[in-house]
């Protein structure tokens, strides 16, 4: 099975949008998101997901009823920690703040975590796949990320979405007069 997964979406439109065409173009059958929509803004974006999408909220939503209410056409959204087993029974753990696991990811297959804004693949010595696709805005560090897992056999993927600008320079005009 195949899983589109993304988190830390800030309200970044034209991001989200790529992230659901390449979602699509992978032909993804469940999309998982970690948290951190922040608004009910990217709901119509995500209407345009061609399968279900489960995720929680992260620390920064503004309107969970809003966005509990809009995603149901979409899928299912809840308060982290959420485990859930996919259609070929692998075990899925999704938060999004690790931390908020405690290190209690015991009968999990496929821990997917956000917050940090850093993409990251690792596997434990019990052969446990964590996932932390990075940012799907590009906000922080200007590389939005996202990822793609594989169930069988368990693997996953980082995929960059299209390259930001570098952020322009501030400048503060100091004026030697004083008012």
């Amino acid at each position: 099975m195949r899983l589109g997964i993304f988190a830390d979406i800030h309200d970044h439109l034209d991001h989200a949008r790529a992230a659901v065409e390449e979602f699509n173009r992978r032909e993804c059958e469940l999309v998982v998101f970690a948290g951190d929509f922040v608004s009910t803004f990217v709901i119509p974006v995500l209407r345009h997901l061609n399968c279900k999408l489960i995720g929680c909220y992260g620390d920064n939503e503004g309107n969970k009823l809003g966005l509990t209410g809009g995603l149901r056409i979409v899928g299912t959204v809840g308060e982290p920690p959420l485990g859930f087993r996919t259609s070929d029974g692998t075990r899925v753990l999704v938060t999004h703040q690790y931390e908020l696991l405690r290190g209690d990811v015991d009968g999990a297959d496929l821990i997917i975590f956000g917050h940090t804004h850093k993409p990251s693949i690792v596997r434990d010595d019990a052969g446990r796949l964590f996932v932390n696709p990075g940012e799907t805005s590009g906000w922080t560090y200007r590389k939005p990320t996202i990822a793609v897992v594989e169930t069988s056999p368990l693997s996953a993927e980082i995929i960059d979405l299209p390259a930001m600008p570098p952020a322009a320079p501030r400048t503060i005009n100091r004026s030697s007069k004083a008012r």
